[in-house]
């Protein structure tokens, strides 16, 4: 068993303790007592205090003081509902949520304050009528021989078969245009699989972390990730993989991987982020609880939870989107034929 598995085995395994940690604090079913639970969770447990304090200052324990006296005003379980979910959308991570009898409780600005940068209507024009579809993901040959792929979430596991047939169906394309833009995620195994497809041997793809302890800094050495070689039909040809900031949590973990292969490039907007593995707890009340727990790093050593910049900065123009042509998909065709004739001039 691999030590990357072990380390996945040991983050899914956290709730638990952390349901006792609760329970042994001695947390009161009380609107002051759930106040205080969710507060010393997130204090002792969530991974990126450290990023989100320099990214944007956030200051945990400004935010105690903040919600605090909001919780003595609440004057039912729908209105504490609300004060706890707002607290937590403080750390402005899509990983974090409070659910309840009342919904969910959710940090969207990650995505809703930035350009959409995709339009699934404009799409069409490029998939047609005659795409096929393996495992959820679409794909065709667009006009003058390039591939077009568009993988909209890791929800499912690829088979290998199926993920080699695809490759093999576009054998005679220059390159592939990988879309994945509005992926919201998944499966990290499933992220992982499509992403062998292009990598001829194993790569070391980046790093794992464990909280060691209730400081905000503590936390393990990190640990080598590595993306196996693909098992079956490997793409060794040009690939410019398509993002906006709707690219999360497992998406933007494929995006980390393929930017380590020499034949991907990176196009469009920065993507979302949610690079920490998220966990799962309960308060007094029975409000369910999840958050991130282990940060996840690039190759580099560098934290991607606020997004992964392109290689190559595009945007959607208002005006292709009037005439109904994709920006960022017409740029990749470019940057594919440059490579193209690059290589048709040196033979």
């Amino acid at each position: 068993m691999s030590k990357r598995f072990l380390s996945y085995i040991a983050c899914l395994l956290l709730p638990l303790s952390l349901i006792g940690c609760i329970e042994e604090d001695g947390f009161k079913n009380t609107p002051a007592g759930n106040f205080e639970a969710l507060w010393n969770l997130m204090d002792e447990h969530y991974c990126f205090f450290p990023q989100a304090a320099e990214e944007f200052g956030l200051d945990w324990n400004a935010v105690y003081h903040k919600y605090k006296p909001l919780v003595n005003e609440c004057n039912d379980d729908a209105e504490l509902f609300d004060v706890l979910g707002d607290m937590i959308a403080e750390l402005r991570d899509g990983h974090v949520n409070l659910s309840s009898e009342y919904g969910t409780k959710f940090y969207w600005n990650w995505q809703l304050d930035y350009p959409l940068n995709f339009s699934d209507s404009i799409q069409r024009n490029y998939l047609g009528r005659d795409f096929r579809v393996t495992g959820g993901i679409r794909y065709t040959e667009l006009p003058d021989s390039i591939g077009y792929v568009y993988v909209g979430t890791f929800s499912n596991q690829f088979g290998t078969g199926n993920l080699s047939q695809m490759l093999l169906n576009l054998k005679n394309t220059k390159g592939l245009v990988l879309d994945i833009r509005n992926n919201g995620g998944g499966i990290l195994t499933a992220a992982e699989r499509l992403a062998s497809s292009f990598a001829k041997e194993r790569i070391h793809c980046g790093y794992i972390q464990h909280k060691t302890g209730k400081g905000h800094y503590d936390f393990s050495s990190p640990e080598k990730l590595y993306l196996e070689a693909g098992r079956g039909t490997v793409w060794l040809r040009p690939v410019v993989l398509l993002t906006n900031r709707g690219v999360y949590s497992a998406a933007n973990h494929f995006v980390m991987l393929m930017r380590e292969l020499p034949n991907v490039v990176v196009l469009g907007d920065k993507t979302g982020g949610g690079s920490g593995m998220p966990l799962n707890s309960t308060l007094p009340n029975g409000w369910a609880v999840r958050f991130s727990a282990c940060p996840i790093l690039d190759a580099q050593g560098r934290h991607t939870e606020f997004g992964i910049e392109p290689d190559v900065k595009v945007n959607m123009s208002s005006e292709d989107w009037n005439n109904g042509r994709d920006t960022m998909i017409e740029k990749a065709k470019e940057l594919i034929f440059e490579y193209y004739n690059k290589i048709s001039e040196r033979q």
